[in-house]
């Protein structure tokens, strides 16, 4: 039985579970860290001695960090469908992956969720916030371009690629903030919707985080 620790709220969490229920995996889920803690025990740092969430343990393979959770769930599970043995087909996957861990999660996550949303209004560093917001704009124009040529970023169809990129769209398109005009991406956060797994997953109430500028 496939196991995931992690609280569904969280961002990196999310990514994990839109997967599972993509692939259809029964599993079980133990909701920890938050208020639930549990990530200093000494059973949770034996499985990852970083104590951060996600980690899955399917069958007694213990994997934490969410892209290569993805990448070994995908591996194992979707061969030929989400995980390609090509190496430059799957390349184009893994640098969208790369890019939205580098680039784009952490100026929306940090810099606009963390600084806007989830700090006291009288905490907010707003010429912080409005760089991130300025750097997310820049980094939603770039998806626009690509999305104009594409129903997905890796291509036609839906991969591994959409995961990372596509769980920051519900909490990007529900703040309420000023976005730039982006019909394309609009388009592709439509499809996902279609997705149940996406709706199931990633488009959660996440009330419980605001102003609540702590782990």
């Amino acid at each position: 039985m496939l196991t995931i620790w992690g609280r569904r709220s969280a961002f990196n969490v999310q990514k994990v579970l839109w997967l599972i229920g993509e692939l259809g995996l029964e599993h079980r889920h133990v909701d920890a860290g938050g208020s639930a803690g549990g990530l200093d025990t000494p059973e949770f740092l034996a499985m990852n001695p970083h104590g951060r969430i996600p980690v899955i343990d399917d069958g007694g393979t213990v994997v934490w960090e969410s892209h290569a959770i993805l990448r070994y769930l995908a591996a194992r599970y979707a061969s030929g469908r989400l995980w390609r043995d090509d190496p430059a087909e799957r390349s184009e996957v893994d640098r969208w992956m790369d890019w939205s861990q580098t680039a784009l999660q952490p100026r929306f996550l940090q810099g606009v969720f963390w600084g806007y949303y989830r700090t006291p209004p009288d905490q907010r560093n707003w010429p912080a916030i409005r760089q991130a917001l300025d750097d997310c704009a820049a980094h939603f124009r770039i998806l626009d371009e690509v999305l104009a040529r594409q129903q997905f970023l890796a291509g036609d169809g839906f991969s591994l690629a959409d995961i990372p990129a596509g769980t920051c769209l519900y909490r990007y398109f529900e703040l309420d903030i000023e976005r730039p005009k982006a019909p394309n991406v609009e388009a592709w956060y439509a499809r996902l919707q279609e997705r149940p797994a996406y709706r199931a997953n990633v488009m959660l109430p996440f009330d419980e985080l605001r102003d609540r500028a702590h782990h």
